[in-house]
């Protein structure tokens, strides 16, 4: 088979049989994952590492075809549920997720002598934590161990520096040239419509089989619809197809084909025959929203380098074409590269397993990009609350949930469910849980029956459910214990009140999936918000939707196993739920419910004693005679919300306000501040016994005020600003303290005779003059009386004097008598 890497195969093995470490850059189609293991091999047994169940089986079949042998002899795979190897093997591909658990049970890797890590450029978790978990073991245990690690693209320069400044060896492939073209989805147009136009364009352009990557199952599925009625065999391939179908899609048949992909066709599978590729443009990720509750898998745009790797796949075996759903403007925006997996994804598995190991907080591993602490903090909370973790010590039950390669919660419902239901019952259910893709409707319940019914993908459940039986049903650990420190007791669930059972004490009978959902996921137990709503809040705190023609009816409870959420919308999105009640989810998340007596403020002081689920409230009734401390705090939480406006202020406490206010902006301490946060801060000294809305209603603010004053300088507060101030008439004014300055409205008859403008603060503050016509409107502002008598006074006599003709307007008013009698009266005779 002349592939380009033949020729260098001797540098390949030579540098890796005497560095000990070596990183491969090569790009698909080149045959590093065929043909360097079976080199590798004539020096001693060789583990391939690969990403993914599809690729790991693809490489052992293909490897095996070119040696002549069945799968299982000299070459031979183990995945999840699958194992084909004998005493003859040398190379055995697996993928990373088993090669950790096989690591965390034999550091050592006894017997074998190489471990090549393949397609290290997609960065998934496992493959990032087995080589941090390979490095470890090869600077203590293993420093014997050969490691080699290859990649399409990828900063080879930082993982050579891993490896230990290991040496980088480059293998072009000989490609032919692919041209591009741009299909961007027309107005309103879905993706899956314009993959399946850019398909047709493909088929109708040229020769050849056509290969479309898209980003998942659903999409997959879609799109093969849309190409109904094609002169040409449509083939899905994706890791969740049973065996058969997956062989199928990568051999080349008698017609022209149409495979639809995800992305394990990017790299390290071959797809025979392609002389196009459509690309939709997005891949699907995991991602995790701790703020939310929600984790699982999202579509995202492809970063530029996969975009290539796709393209690439055109031009393997003669000239090609790529379609591009895209618009070319925006080829320059995407990402350089993949996100890496550590950095987005749920760490909870993470986390035990890097307990498992030794390094809780992963510091004592060499890492391309280490795991971020937040996330993995949330993981291991996860862990000690499933009882797996004690502070950070892996517990007997940690040890049994990690045995299991499941998702931690996932491995909590089935060793629970399975002590409580028996390990085939649970295992029905846990088997769907860990793939949703089994079931096809959100009704968990209707999926089940149609799986143990018979549909297309019975096979793959019954065989997973096997599996899963078998792990459950022979595990030593005691794994009735439930990490919230309560235990399931066989029949301790009974019916509920609608005559459902929850649970089968034998281990047969009907299985609520509710049940075991809960077990999983007790934060996603969720309450229907209202009568007749779709709406529905998780124990959590995040509200989700059910969507149209669910199949779950309108049940007031849910179990909501999986559930996602668009960026943007008001609510997470049910995928996946099985009916639940208030019996099933109090009994499953004892660890959530609570009872409290709260006393809050909505709109008024609020007391009562609720029951809660989480953020449900189960029950609440009122609480007689709350502390009169937890009113205080209520009352003070309305006031913050709604400031002083639910307090009132007679004019007297008004103007007492706006006097101290002047003396504490004039003087400072010790008088205090009176403005709306300080008074607010000081609530405790003036709210008495006020109990309710309406009591702070009826608080007498003039007296609240008063007990702010400080001793002794209070007893000078009528001296310093006094209310009224005494005018040369004799009248006695009120001042008004609302603005800036303190202001005196009084006619201009009154103050004849004064010659300076009056002070309050002991001098330090002018009286502002608004003087007055004899019919009290306002003629003159002036806080300069003495300039006032010589420029303005003039001015309005001449004005006033005319429409006043009755009342005195002296032409020198500081030397005329004052009046509080406006009106000139007659000298007696």
């Amino acid at each position: 088979m002349d592939l380009p890497v033949r020729a260098a195969l001797p540098e390949i093995t030579r540098t890796v049989l005497g560095h000990g470490t070596a990183v491969l850059v090569a790009p698909p189609g080149t045959g590093k994952t065929t043909l360097v293991p079976i080199a590798l091999a004539e020096s001693g047994k060789v583990v391939v590492a690969e990403p993914r169940r599809l690729a790991a089986r693809a490489a052992a079949a293909r490897m095996a075809s070119l040696l002549g042998e069945p799968v299982g002899k000299t070459v031979g795979y183990a995945v999840r549920g699958d194992r084909k190897v004998s005493k003859d093997t040398r190379i055995e591909v697996v993928t990373s997720g088993l090669l950790v658990r096989r690591l965390q049970s034999d550091p050592e890797l006894s017997g074998v002598d190489t471990v090549l890590l393949d397609e290290c450029h997609e960065r998934h978790l496992d493959a990032d934590l087995l080589l941090a978990l390979l490095l470890d073991a090869r600077d203590g245990l293993r420093p014997d161990l050969r490691l080699l690690a290859t990649s399409a693209t990828v900063a080879e320069d930082r993982l050579a520096a891993l490896l230990g400044d290991a040496p980088i060896i480059r293998v072009d492939a000989r490609t032919f040239p692919v041209e591009t073209r741009y299909l961007p989805p027309l107005r309103g147009e879905r993706i899956e419509a314009c993959a399946a136009r850019a398909t047709r364009a493909a088929l109708s352009e040229g020769d050849g089989d056509v290969l479309v990557f898209l980003p998942g199952a659903a999409e997959i599925r879609r799109v093969a619809t849309a190409l109904a009625g094609l002169d040409a065999d449509v083939l899905p391939l994706h890791g969740r197809l049973p065996t058969a179908d997956q062989d199928t899609a990568l051999t080349p048949g008698p017609r022209r084909r149409v495979v639809l992909a995800t992305a394990v066709a990017e790299s390290s599978l071959t797809v025979p025959g392609v002389r196009a590729v459509v690309d939709a443009g997005q891949s699907r990720v995991s991602r995790v929203d701790h703020r939310r509750g929600l984790s699982g898998l999202v579509t995202v745009r492809v970063s530029a380098a996969v975009a290539d790797q796709r393209a690439g796949r055109a031009g393997r075996e003669a000239p090609g074409r790529v379609y591009r759903c895209w618009p070319e403007h925006e080829h320059a925006t995407l990402p350089r590269y993949p996100e890496p997996e550590i950095r987005t994804a749920d760490l909870t598995r993470l986390a035990l397993e890097l307990a498992c190991w030794g390094t809780p907080d992963g510091s004592a591993l060499r890492w391309w990009d280490a795991p971020p602490a937040g996330p993995l903090t949330a993981g291991q909370e996860t862990l000690r609350a499933l009882g797996a973790l004690d502070g950070d010590t892996v517990t007997a039950r940690g040890t049994a949930i990690a045995r299991l390669g499941l998702h931690p919660r996932i491995a909590r419902a089935l060793l629970d469910g399975a002590a409580e239901l028996g390990p085939r019952a649970a295992a029905e259910v846990v088997a769907v849980l860990d793939d949703d893709t089994l079931v096809d409707s959100t009704d968990l319940d209707s999926g089940l029956r149609a799986l143990r019914s018979g549909t297309p993908k019975s096979a793959r459940w019954r065989k997973e459910v096997s599996r899963l039986a078998r792990l459950a049903g022979a595990d030593p650990a005691d794994s009735r214990r439930r990490g919230d420190g309560t235990n399931l007791e066989a029949g301790s669930l009974t019916q509920s009140g609608d005559g459902r059972p929850h649970t089968a004490a034998s281990g047969v009978g009907k299985v609520d999936p509710a049940l075991l959902i809960a077990l999983a996921h007790p934060e996603r137990l969720a309450r229907r918000r209202g009568k007749g709503s779709q709406v529905y809040l998780m124990a959590g705190g995040t509200a989700v939707e059910l969507p149209p023609g669910s199949g779950l009816g309108d049940p007031e409870w849910l179990a909501v196993a999986v559930a996602d959420r668009t960026p943007g919308a008001a609510h997470g999105r049910v995928r996946l739920a099985a009916r639940a009640d208030e019996e099933l989810a109090v009994t499953a998340a004892p660890a959530l419910v609570s009872t409290v007596d709260e006393v809050v403020w909505v709109d008024d002081v609020r007391a009562r004693r609720v029951r809660r689920l989480g953020a449900i409230t189960l029950h609440e009734r009122p609480l007689q005679n709350p502390p009169a401390e937890a009113v205080r705090q209520a009352l003070k939480e309305g006031l913050r919300k709604h400031g002083l406006t639910l307090v009132n202020f007679s004019d007297g406490a008004r103007s007492l306000r706006a006097r101290l206010g002047l003396l504490h902006r004039v003087l400072g301490d010790p008088w205090p501040a009176v403005d709306d946060d300080s008074l607010l801060a000081a609530a405790d000294s003036w709210l008495g016994s006020a109990r309710s809305r309406a009591d702070l209603g009826r608080l007498n603010m003039t007296d609240a005020l008063r007990a702010l004053l400080p001793w002794p300088a209070a007893s000078r507060l009528d001296e310093l600003v006094p209310e009224r101030l005494e005018v040369p008439s004799g009248s006695r004014v009120r001042v008004d303290y609302s603005g800036d300055k303190p202001a005196l409205p009084v006619k201009v008859q009154e103050v004849f005779g004064w010659t300076d403008s009056p002070t309050v603060v002991d001098g330090r503050v002018p009286v502002v003059l608004h003087l007055l016509s004899p019919a009290g409107r306002p003629t003159a502002v002036t806080g300069d009386l003495k300039s006032f008598w010589t420029t303005g006074y003039p001015q309005v006599r001449a004005e006033l004097r005319g429409r006043y003709p009755r009342h005195r307007w002296p032409e020198d008013p500081t030397t005329a008598p004052p009046t509080r009698h406006t009106i000139q009266r007659k000298e007696p005779r």
